[in-house]
């Protein structure tokens, strides 16, 4: 039997991301999808490692690289539309689950039931990282682009520490301290160049 459901993913590709601001260079929601998971799979080894976690890091990386994927159907809807009120936001959720339910549809029966629950977000223990790491992802790209002269995130970079920081998370807490501030440097900064 012949699936979809690959080549429907590999869409992600196409699906550009912060819709309404102004930016040097655009993100697609692959590219999202794949720092996601590299940001989820360091803040669980770091809980891991350093704050007596027991949760999978890879598991967390796997999550995070579907956490999206409705939005191959819905696009990426901007925040500021997204959560304008509370009618807009429980219908985007609506929208979301149908477009979790259609991408499912794509998957062949035998292997629905491991793939389905990653398309969902259904894995209640891990969500906390996997926020996380969808925020440190925006936070990246804000400092990015504020680097390369787009004061037009500015105050998007303001939104995505302090919302990090509300989550009281103690991993993402430490990626802010040793990680996110190296996002900022140059290539000969960041130390490639001998």
């Amino acid at each position: 039997m012949s699936s979809n459901f690959y080549a429907v993913l590999s869409r992600m590709k196409y699906i550009n991301r912060w819709g309404l601001m102004r930016n040097t260079r655009p993100e697609s929601l692959s590219e999202h999808s794949l720092e996601a998971a590299f940001f989820a799979h360091a803040l669980v080894l770091i809980d891991c490692r350093r704050f007596g976690g027991r949760l999978s890091p890879d598991r967390a990386a796997v999550l995070a690289m579907f956490h999206d994927a409705s939005e191959i159907i819905t696009g990426d809807l901007p925040t500021p539309v997204k959560y304008y009120n509370d009618d807009i936001r429980r219908s985007y959720k609506m929208a979301e689950a149908a477009a979790c339910t259609r991408l499912a549809e794509f998957l062949p029966d035998d292997i629905r039931a491991d793939i389905e629950p990653l398309i969902r977000e259904e894995d209640e223990q891990y969500r906390p990282f996997i926020k996380a790491a969808d925020k440190l992802s925006a936070l990246a790209k804000c400092i990015e682009e504020r680097r390369m002269g787009n004061s037009e995130f500015a105050k998007a970079e303001q939104a995505q520490r302090a919302a990090i920081a509300a989550m009281k998370l103690p991993a993402a807490d430490a990626f802010l301290a040793e990680f996110i501030d190296s996002y900022a440097l140059t290539l000969d900064e960041l130390g490639l160049q001998k």
